[in-house]
């Protein structure tokens, strides 16, 4: 059975410098570098923890290669194409010029790497929505001069959701042009981390990022985004970070307060309407199954999360899963080619 994983990740070597600039505190811009500070729970770690996982060499290697060694560790997972995406937290750590610039050039490498391999590889553009006008046009360019197939966003940039008006120029941008938005996860925003500066561990995958990116889709719910963007497609991933399965109590809610009669639509109706929700970074047969009961097998998408995830494992997974062959086909593949016209 084919397979697509959408949500793997790449970095390049100035994109990491620039990056770890930021996070040590060298990076030129001070007011940057002050600003990061107080949002990211990288810098409550220690100076080794905080740059994780860019100071492990094996992972850094990996991230890097776009090439012959990526094709073939994908050849023996039985793995047939992946949709490559720039590793948190990208360009959004930059000030807007060098963020933009970033953006630009992280953009024209992958459309490289896929044109030398344009039967195993997709690409989602970089974006710094530091400037917006500048991200949707960057957007623009990366869908239609490129070919890329969407775009990512790493949740809030220095605090800010794409709730803020000032941002909808993107969301206009890629509803649009017909491509999806990958909401990924960082860090939560500094008015949200403090209850997790005693144990930073927590503030990452293991609760932290799924905290940070569904506030961030309820945000955009409230602010009425799904009914000024009808046809905006939004991509989550790690089963849609807790959402589906919260659908009956959001709703339950939702319908009982005052700004629930400006909008169109209940949270699961949005979820159901704009959403879809991916594999990556959660190999849970248990999990799959709730989010076939919750959100349908048609708006799941198989991902692995690679390399931060192990690329074997996420084929077993899938390959292993309870379901029915018409929706591992899904899954698999038929949902990616709908979703990213693959």
């Amino acid at each position: 059975m084919k397979k697509i994983a959408v949500e793997e990740h790449f970095i390049t070597r100035e994109s990491l410098d620039m990056i770890c600039q930021v996070m040590t505190g060298k990076y030129a811009d001070k007011k940057i570098v002050e600003l990061e500070k107080s949002l990211d729970i990288e810098h409550m770690w220690d100076p080794v923890s905080r740059l994780a996982p860019f100071k492990v060499d094996w992972v850094v290697d990996l991230l890097a290669d776009l090439g012959e060694a990526r094709v073939q560790a994908m050849d023996n997972a039985k793995l047939d194409v992946q949709v490559l995406s720039h590793i948190s937290p990208g360009a959004q750590v930059l000030n807007a010029a060098d963020g933009t610039h970033m953006a630009s050039k992280c953009n024209d490498l992958l459309a490289r790497a896929i044109s030398k391999y344009p039967d195993r590889f997709a690409g989602l553009a970089s974006l710094a929505p530091q400037d917006p006008d500048l991200a949707a046009k960057e957007l623009e360019r990366a869908v239609k001069k490129l070919k890329l197939k969407g775009a990512v966003i790493n949740s809030h940039t220095r605090g800010e959701y794409l709730d803020e008006k000032k941002y909808w120029v993107i969301l206009e941008a890629a509803e649009s042009l017909g491509v999806p938005i990958y909401l990924h996860p960082r860090s939560p925003s500094s008015d949200v981390i403090k209850p997790y500066a005693i144990y930073p561990v927590l503030a990452s995958a293991m609760l932290g990022f799924c905290h940070d990116v569904s506030l961030h889709v309820m945000r955009m719910m409230i602010a009425g985004v799904f009914d000024r963007f009808p046809k905006l497609v939004i991509v989550l991933g790690h089963m849609g970070e807790t959402l589906p399965h919260l659908q009956w109590r959001m709703d339950n809610h939702w319908i009982r307060l005052p700004f629930s009669k400006n909008l169109k639509k209940t949270p699961s109706q949005y979820l159901k309407d704009n959403f879809y929700v991916t594999t990556s970074g959660m190999f849970s047969h248990i999990a799959l199954v709730n989010g076939i009961l919750s959100s349908g097998a048609d708006n799941i998408l198989f991902a692995i999360d690679y390399p931060l995830e192990d690329m074997r494992g996420g084929i077993e997974f899938i390959d292993t899963a309870p379901i029915c062959t018409a929706d591992k086909e899904k899954i698999c593949h038929l949902n990616a080619e709908r979703v990213f016209k693959l």
